[in-house]
């Protein structure tokens, strides 16, 4: 009898690759470090056709959707910008449908939730999806109830998760489900990651945000402060870097990141502080120097400012918490 976990990937022309590579790859090496049972992995396109991803390279399809029978362990519908498409194909829609019924789990990755949405399989459900995509989604599927905040989301047996990389996140949760965290952190180590990030840590941060600041000084600075956060990055310094005034270098980081240099400084601090406290044995005053912090207080107080608790509660904390108040995003046209 076979007792593999049988994991179905949905693909479609321009999805995204990374979107079937997270989740196959992560499985794939759960099944070298010993899973039992196994994951049986598989590849399925409308007619059993190789899958044109966005980067132009084509993926094999080992089967054709139509002729795929239950039962399933898993389900997954990837995302990509061929997602619209794809969920205006009520032949595609119909298959995950009658797919989802016989699967003890279904998943997206990314906008592959605009799939699950567009077969009903969402509704009432609180689900994420990539943070650009997300507005839209609502949008268009109101009793769906769309969070963007969270890196995946698990509703019942529905996991949906955020954009791309975030499947790897997803499918390492969904691996210490099966198989213990034992074996998911020797997937992460093997995949040189984290084990993995947080379900509700933010999709995006202040320097992580896309799009990147529409002025081309802001854009630059952003990055040095990203890259140089123990330096002198006061007001003055940056402005100074950028050749401009103080008082416009204020008008420009308001403008576009919706903030002022010196608390656009702190946050990045505090966010970078955060997650080393989170992932390394380092001390709070270690932490405080490589960080660009003057000591553990200030340390301490920023932590309090940003997130609300402090650097000790934070550590002892099973999810990363969400900053009190972060910076006005924009959010692009998909």
């Amino acid at each position: 009898m076979d007792t593999r976990r049988r994991v179905l990937i949905v693909a479609y022309d321009d999805a995204q690759i990374l979107d079937i590579a997270c989740p196959s790859g992560a499985l794939d090496i759960a099944n070298r470090y010993g899973a039992q049972p196994p994951y049986s992995i598989e590849l399925a396109t409308l007619g059993r056709r190789a899958a044109r991803s966005s980067a132009g390279i084509l993926v094999g399809a080992g089967q054709g959707l139509e002729a795929v029978a239950g039962p399933l362990d898993t389900l997954f519908v990837v995302g990509g910008i061929g997602c619209e498409d794809a969920a205006a194909d009520q032949r595609l829609l119909g298959h995950v449908r009658r797919l989802a019924g016989h699967s003890r789990r279904v998943a997206s990755v990314c906008t592959g939730a605009y799939v699950l949405a567009a077969a009903g399989l969402l509704d009432h459900r609180r689900v994420t999806t990539h943070w650009g995509w997300g507005e839209r989604l609502a949008e268009r599927h109101p009793d769906v109830a769309v969070d963007v905040r969270p890196l995946y989301v698990r509703d019942g047996h529905v996991y949906t998760s955020a954009g791309v990389t975030s499947a790897l996140d997803l499918t390492l949760a969904l691996i210490e489900d099966d198989h213990g965290p034992t074996l998911a952190r020797a997937v992460a180590r093997e995949l040189v990651t984290h084990l993995h990030r947080p379900a509700d840590q933010a999709q995006i941060s202040l320097f992580l945000a896309a799009p990147p600041p529409e002025d081309r000084l802001v854009r630059d600075l952003v990055g040095h402060i990203a890259g140089h956060l123990a330096e002198d990055l006061t007001p003055a310094a940056l402005a100074a870097r950028a050749g401009v005034s103080p008082r416009h270098l204020t008008r420009l980081f308001t403008a576009h990141l919706g903030t002022t240099p010196a608390r656009a400084v702190r946050a990045a601090r505090a966010e970078a502080a955060a997650h080393l406290v989170r992932s390394s044995g380092l001390s709070m005053a270690a932490i405080a120097r490589r960080c660009g912090f003057g000591s553990a207080e200030t340390l301490r107080q920023a932590f309090l400012d940003h997130y609300g608790m402090t650097g000790d509660r934070l550590r002892r904390m099973p999810d990363m918490p969400t900053a009190r108040v972060r910076p006005r995003q924009k959010t692009p046209r998909p």
